[in-house]
Formats: structure tokens, C-alpha cells, sequence
């Protein structure tokens, strides 16, 4: 799945190649791609036409475009969702889903999906947001590159839990944005095991966690986010780089790069943890 990195990479491009321009029409090719939609197909594509496109927002992996009409276009990006800005005479993609043709007769957005496990929706924003943030992302925590994230509250309520530590990164409520790959990074960094108990915790044991966590999306940012397959691109179809720098997600076998110790895989949630079985022990 896409975590923060990835999806800001795509709010950027939006922002630069839609923000501004008006929806002349919308085309939705395949029923899945707008099933978060009451209405479906006919609504999505109403609702859309005519409207003026605001600058992109995000809250952690959540997406979405502003159309000033206390409304906002929801991007779920799923597992294989891409937001593309094309030239009207590119060839369609297989993996079309939905198109909007914008008045200006420029460059076509285009949402591309192979597993139709993402999709758009038109919802209402919450009233009198700023950056009107739609009501089913309402609940969703502000994450640690958003200026407005209150680090020690987030200490705070990380202590409070009673959970696992890497849980709690992944908790969306609690701090948003962070996925499976930078939790494991984040934790690398930290030198912790992703088993430990948020209650054993100290306070500048759990800011330190936090400060690696936000070094590690903004180094990812830096180079496109990590692009494992031609899935995970910007919109303009590239891939990022920091796939070439991971110190823990995807290297089993591998050096620890701080001791030298084999890295370890281990099955977690229906997912893996990567972690050093010398500097990350695992709680007693």
C-alpha cells in the first residue's frame, strides 16, 4: 500500500497540473472505481461537471481535491490506484478507470487502477474547514509532516495505549501516514523491536521514535517515495528511489547496516516484520 511519501508525491503533482482548472466532463469506465459513490456513476459524473478544482490536500495516505462547493473529490489510491495528468492523445491505459476532460482542453486527469481495490468519490466536506477535509476523513490523525501535529499529545496518547509499539504506528487515529515499510524503518532507526509495549515507553525514547519516523517520509519524499513495481509512480508515471535505501523493510538475510548482524523476517498481522534480532531485542 502507498503510505504518506508515495501519496504526497501525488498531491504535489495535482497541485501543480489541476489545481484552478475547470471539470469540462467526467468518464467512468469501470463501476468499482466510483462504488464509494451513493449515487454511483451518474452521480460521480454530475456532481463533477462544471466544478473548479481547488489545490490538492492530504492527511496522511487520505487524498483529496477541494471543489469549492462545500464538496471535495475523495482519492483512495487502493493498492494499484494511480492519479494521472496525460495528454488527451496518449492511448488509454488497460487499467483506465475513470477520465475528467477539464474546459481548458489541456492535459486529462486520469485515475488508473489494475486491482479496483482504490476509487474517487464526491463527499461533503466538513463546514467551515479550511482545507475542506470530506467527513469520512474527519477522524483520521494529522501526520508527522503536517506543521499543525502535536508531538506530545501524540507522545502522550502513544504511552497511554495499551499495545505494541508498531500497532500504535499504525493506527490511524492515532498518527496517520505511517504504513508497514516505515514503521519498520522507523523503528530500525530507533533501535526498537516492533513487539515492545507503548507502556514501557519513555517520554524521549518515544519522541525519538517520532523524529525518525517524520526524517525517514521526508527522506522518502526527497527521491519520490518507494516505488517496489511501475505501480507506485507520480503523476506523471515516475517511480521513486528509496526503495535503494531502506535499512530494514525487504532485506531478510541482509547485513544489518549498524552491526552487521543477518537481518530477520518476521510474519506480523498478516504482513512482515523486518527487523535486527541484535540491536532491535525482542521484550522479555
Amino acid at each position: 500500500m502507498p503510505e504518506l511519501p508515495e501519496v504526497e508525491v501525488v498531491r504535489r503533482g495535482l497541485a501543480r497540473w489541476v489545481a484552478g482548472r475547470t471539470v469540462a466532463d467526467a468518464q467512468v469506465l469501470h463501476p468499482r472505481a466510483v462504488r464509494r459513490q451513493g449515487g454511483g456513476a451518474d452521480e460521480f459524473t454530475a456532481m463533477l461537471a462544471g466544478a473548479t478544482l481547488g489545490a490538492a490536500q492530504r492527511r496522511g495516505k487520505y487524498l483529496w481535491v477541494p471543489m469549492g462547493n462545500g464538496l471535495s473529490m475523495v482519492g483512495h489510491l487502493g493498492m494499484s490506484g494511480q492519479l494521472l495528468v496525460q495528454d488527451a492523445a496518449v492511448p488509454d491505459e488497460i487499467h483506465l478507470r475513470v477520465r475528467l476532460r477539464f474546459s481548458d482542453g489541456g492535459r486529462e486527469l486520469r485515475f488508473v487502477d489494475q486491482r479496483t481495490f482504490g476509487g474517487l468519490a464526491v463527499e461533503e466536506a466538513e463546514p467551515d474547514d479550511p482545507e475542506h477535509t470530506p467527513v469520512s476523513i474527519a477522524h483520521i490523525a494529522r501526520d508527522p509532516l503536517d506543521p499543525r501535529f502535536d508531538d506530545e499529545a501524540f507522545v502522550r496518547a502513544l504511552r497511554a495505549k495499551r499495545t505494541t509499539v508498531k500497532r500504535a504506528l499504525l493506527d490511524q487515529t492515532l498518527i496517520s501516514g505511517v504504513g508497514n515499510i516505515y514503521a519498520d524503518e522507523a523503528l530500525w532507526r530507533t533501535k526498537l523491536h516492533y513487539d515492545r509495549a507503548t507502556a514501557t515507553l519513555t517520554r524521549p525514547l518515544a519522541l525519538q521514535l517520532l523524529g525518525h519516523a517524520r526524517d525517514v517520509m521526508n527522506a522518502a519524499l526527497a527521491v519520490g517515495g518507494t516505488s517496489f513495481d511501475s505501480l507506485y509512480v507520480n503523476v506523471n508515471g515516475e517511480s521513486g528511489y528509496f526503495s535503494r535505501d531502506l535499512d530494514a523493510y525487504g532485506r531478510e538475510g541482509e547485513p544489518c547496516r549498524r552491526c552487521g548482524t543477518p537481518m530477520r523476517r518476521a510474519a506480523w498481522m498478516n504482513r512482515s516484520s523486518y527487523f535486527c534480532p541484535r540491536c532491535q531485542r525482542p521484550p522479555r
